[in-house]
């Protein structure tokens, strides 16, 4: 009877040493894998024995023994949840179980920008590893998905909005592409298609006016005053003669290489708002929020013009008078300083033409009524 207790309490000692260094373990750190990084991936559906097999595959957990007792200890059986996790050092299992419970999963944080047009945003996806940028633009041929709103759409150019996305490593273009449309239906909210039509305004033209009103202007407080320019040429039957379009009409062609010349005006589109009337035929980029809201609510002003102040910023002007001498301070005058400036600094002594989106490369002369001068038209962003 003796030996039996005993070897009795030789098995309990054995075993409370056992559940002590299982218990240790627990809480231990550890890290199995030798790269940086190691991903696990857990799909819909799984089990706690599927679970735990891919972490200790993966050399998150030392072994399923451990894998059990952690997850025992941690109660969190029921709420383990689905998707692709990141480990990149050492963790303890206990730690490993709360953070899959917790939902953490692994995402890239990707931002498009204001103001980015199809093939730039397909740029912004490649470079973020999520696949090449013709998947993108592949998927953005979906019009389908905006037709609803917008029949004439055959692409989904201004209807991708701009946001910064948090993405799964393996989010496919398409996916991707629907998710920006939804969140697009979701900012322009009823009372913006309700404002739209009180100006008699289809949803077309409000992204198209937008976008023009995006690619002018960075400054919040002058979206609205962009956008009541444009609305009173339009009203008047004044052509809006908008860089911007005209840059856009090129990049589709492939003929635009970073600076717009006075020739390029001449570029037979529809999107050459210098040679034909009213808004272009579509959106030129994707417009954010508050340009979508200037489209439908502009400010109550009477401009017609405006230069910029080379600070980011616009001088406005409601007659080609005041507008002459708004690009006389400003932009004659820059010209000038950077001659000046060049030729000190042992330059060529020319002022180079500047380029960029938003209508910045081209030099011009006197504004002109209507006519395709630099400055005979309202402005541009920087």
């Amino acid at each position: 009877m003796r030996r039996i207790a005993i070897g009795l309490l030789v098995v309990a000692l054995g075993l409370g040493a056992a559940g002590a260094v299982l218990y240790e373990r627990t809480r231990a750190l550890y890290r199995g894998f030798s790269g940086p990084e190691q991903f696990v991936d857990i799909p819909p559906g799984a089990g706690t024995r599927t679970i735990g097999d891919r972490l200790v595959a993966a050399g998150v957990i030392r072994d399923h023994l451990t894998y059990r007792a952690a997850l025992w200890l941690s109660g969190q059986a029921r709420r383990l949840q689905a998707g692709e996790y990141r480990f990149d050092g050492p963790i303890t299992p206990l730690d490993a179980i709360g953070k899959i419970a917790r939902g953490e999963v692994y995402v890239i944080p990707v931002t498009f920008r204001e103001g980015l047009m199809i093939a730039e945003m397909a740029k912004v996806f490649e470079t973020h590893g999520l696949g090449p940028a013709a998947a993108f633009v592949d998927a953005a041929k979906n019009a389908a998905l905006v037709h609803a709103v917008d029949p004439a759409a055959r692409d989904l150019e201004g209807y991708l909005f701009p946001e910064t996305y948090s993405l799964p490593r393996h989010t496919d273009a398409s996916h991707l592409v629907r998710t920006m449309v939804e969140r697009f239906s979701r900012v322009f909210t009823p009372e913006l298609k309700a404002a739209a039509e009180a100006r008699g305004l289809s949803v077309r033209q409000v992204v198209t006016l937008a976008s023009i009103v995006e690619k002018e202007t960075a400054r919040a407080d002058e979206r609205p005053l962009v956008a009541a320019v444009y609305e009173n040429r339009l009203r008047i039957g004044m052509g809006l003669q908008c860089d911007p379009t005209v840059i856009y009409a090129l990049q589709q062609a492939g003929k635009y290489h970073g600076n717009l010349h006075s020739d390029d005006l001449a570029f037979d589109s529809p999107y050459n708002t210098y040679r034909y009337a009213g808004l272009p035929p579509g959106p030129i980029a994707s417009p954010g929020k508050a340009s979508l809201e200037a489209a439908v609510n502009p400010a109550a002003a009477d401009y017609l013009y405006f230069v910029s102040r080379n600070d980011g910023s616009h001088e406005f002007a409601r007659t080609l008078d005041e507008h002459n001498r708004n690009v006389q301070k400003y932009q004659i005058q820059y010209f000038r300083d950077r001659r000046t400036n060049e030729a000190t600094n042992g330059g060529s002594g020319v002022a180079r033409e500047r380029g960029g989106s938003g209508g910045k490369g081209r030099k011009g002369g006197k504004a002109r009524q209507g006519g395709p001068g630099r400055y005979g038209r309202p402005g541009s962003r920087r």
